[in-house]
């Protein structure tokens, strides 16, 4: 690319019109190269002006460094990186069309529609970083560590907000107010049985912090179980049998994240690196039962759509809380004041003690719903009876709308944990039932 002086009188960007000081050599506003002249630079007859070309959409920009350093990922008002109301088959995670099923977590983004124009976050090939433009200035492209290259801003992650809706079953997911990362992962799916009746299985897992990569751990969790319900409960298996299978094979795909054996660490003899962690719960809803299963502190409730009906708490943590509370040590008010409340006790993970699922079935004799959360939405309304007061009146029929009030309602609490939860309405409509 040939350099030429650039014309004394050229104040503002031709491109963008940002205005210009006489040193710059790139455009501060759209990363234009002020230097570059191409072929048919002159204008019309007039000699004293040129037209500058604009970057080429398929290259990387140059741009100007910007003006204030980043700020930390954590730091700034929390922008879901997907909208409520966003279509869920244009989002992360599209449902599988063989089993109407949805997963938590991302792929990969991929290339935008041919002639579509790039939108914020959307993928330019051949760019480099991560190939996806600034949501907030929309011209700066973003790094491999999550900020543009033009105004500096901290790009939400795919999994910072997620939600779903399929036929009888809806999730969202949420990084909360406190932490970096989303740890939490979920995977809801609609799917039709031998005899043709709908089903619908949700399966959400909150990664353990203190282990390493529990991001990974509770993906891994609920990819496997989502996979095992959907291929085995076309197949006759029984519901509560297919759900002790589920975590088990959660387990294996946990399991095998675990770094392989190493030597003897001569450097550092003491350090030690935990295996990636979890905890699990799922919910079957499958004619007329219920089929819950767990291990860790993740949990189940059962909120009628009569509220003058007695809700009920489904599971029964894995964790040191509920085992004093168990043994009569303590009472429950006095245990989960503890700061030693949310010890778990069982997980999934290759330093856990041997797993042993827990599972329930229920036939419920009204209509409600089936909430399955992580301890950042039970913390705020940790009793049956308040998560019940906290849930709308209408969520069997707008189960994606009750699943962000509950987010909603952990948020305004503070916030403090990520936050997942799916709500899956009891009885399921006839038309519920997905593609097989």
């Amino acid at each position: 690319m040939s350099q030429v002086p650039r014309p004394s009188q050229l104040t503002a960007c031709p491109a963008c019109r940002e205005p210009l000081d006489p040193a710059d050599n790139f455009c501060g506003g759209c990363g234009a190269d002020l230097s570059a002249v191409p072929p048919a630079a002159l204008l019309d007859e007039g000699p004293a002006d040129y037209r500058l070309a604009l970057p080429d959409p398929g290259a990387r920009t140059a741009v100007r460094a910007p003006l204030a350093p980043p700020a930390p990922p954590g730091d700034g008002p929390h922008r879901p990186a997907w909208p409520p109301g966003a279509d869920a088959s244009a989002g992360p995670g599209a449902p599988d069309p063989r089993t109407g099923a949805v997963l938590g977590v991302p792929p990969q983004a991929g290339h935008a529609a041919p002639g579509a124009p790039p939108g914020p976050g959307a993928v330019r090939p051949g760019a480099g970083g991560t190939g996806r433009s600034c949501g907030s200035c929309r011209s700066g492209m973003i790094d491999k560590d999550g900020y543009c290259e033009h105004c500096g801003h901290a790009q939400p992650r795919e999994r910072d907000h997620m939600e779903h809706e399929l036929p009888g079953v809806a999730a969202v997911s949420d990084r909360g107010l406190r932490h970096h990362r989303n740890e939490d992962a979920y995977a809801v799916s609609a799917i039709a049985l031998a005899d043709g009746a709908p089903a619908t299985v949700a399966v959400v897992s909150d990664g353990v912090s203190s282990a390493t990569r529990p991001d990974e751990a509770s993906a891994a969790a609920c990819a496997a179980a989502r996979e095992l319900l959907v291929t085995a409960l076309p197949q006759g298996e029984d519901p509560r049998e297919a759900t002790h299978d589920a975590i088990m094979r959660a387990a294996e795909a946990v399991n095998s994240l675990a770094a392989p054996a190493r030597g003897p660490l001569q450097h550092d003899p003491h350090r030690h690196e935990n295996a990636p962690a979890c905890t699990i719960v799922t919910a079957v809803v499958t004619g007329d039962l219920l089929t819950v299963g767990w291990v860790g502190d993740s949990r189940a409730y059962w909120v009628p759509e009569d509220r003058s009906t007695q809700p009920a708490r489904l599971t029964e943590d894995d964790s040191w809380a509920a085992q004093m509370v168990a043994a009569g040590l303590l009472s429950e008010a006095e245990a989960y004041a503890d700061e030693r409340a949310h010890a778990i006790t069982g997980w999934l993970g290759a330093d856990a003690y041997e797993v042993e699922p827990h599972t329930a079935s229920f036939h419920p004799d009204r209509k409600g719903v089936v909430i399955v959360c992580t301890d950042g939405l039970w913390n705020y309304a940790e009793s049956a009876e308040l998560m019940a007061e906290v849930t709308p009146p209408d969520a069997r029929t707008r189960p994606l709308e009750c699943a962000r009030q509950l987010l909603a309602h952990a948020l305004d609490g503070g916030g403090h944990d990520n936050v997942t939860v799916a709500v899956l309405p009891f009885p399921l409509a006839p038309e519920g039932a997905g593609s097989a």
